[in-house]
């Protein structure tokens, strides 16, 4: 499925809500890159709720990516392929992801995207639903960003960023690996306070 960039129309309070998001998500996974070694909190890992269900499923682990014009792909797959030691990998992407990746949060797409193993009865169910709900809490911030789940094609640009960054972390992912996006509604998320 082709996952459209979202427009930056609508209301103001949408369009800040957006920037406040993407603004928190930079710096808490700056955060985890610099104090934590890229090992990832509440603040990247938010609780999924299916569309009409009352409690979460689960939490997963999400991934924010450059939006296309600053894209740096290349680069990720270049610290995973220097060395098969996954320590040097994590090592090189943590450096990486430390210095200034996370500097300008205008730099991101607020498409957030997340790997599931091939054949995962959680990725089917969540895309059956269509909709749900990522609720990250921490840090005193709590957000509520209503999402449409879709299964993204291997060579998709999000697909292979999200490949190349969970590499550095995890080299052992097996073939067939599942990448969902989450496409956030602006219109009905929340942020609290």
């Amino acid at each position: 499925m082709r996952v459209a960039e979202p427009a930056l129309a609508g209301t103001e309070a949408q369009r800040a809500l957006r920037e406040r998001f993407l603004k928190w998500q930079c710096r808490v996974r700056q955060i985890a890159a610099r104090e934590r070694g890229g090992e990832p909190d509440d603040a990247i890992t938010p609780a999924l709720t299916l569309a009409g269900e009352t409690g979460p499923m689960g939490h997963i682990i999400t991934v924010l990516n450059k939006a296309p014009a600053y894209e740096v792909t290349a680069e990720l797959e270049h610290i995973a392929a220097k060395t098969m030691d996954p320590a040097q990998r994590r090592e090189g992407g943590v450096k990486f992801l430390s210095a200034t990746y996370y500097q300008k949060a205008r730099e991101f797409t607020d498409v957030l995207t997340a790997t599931l193993p091939p054949a995962s009865p959680g990725a089917e169910t969540i895309l059956a639903a269509g909709d749900c709900t990522l609720t990250f809490e921490a840090y005193s911030q709590r957000f509520d960003i209503a999402c449409r789940a879709a299964r993204l094609d291997p060579m998709h640009p999000l697909n292979r960023a999200t490949m190349a960054h969970n590499r550095l972390f995890n080299p052992a992912m097996p073939p067939g690996t599942q990448v969902l996006a989450f496409t956030p509604d602006w219109s009905v998320s929340r942020a609290q306070p």
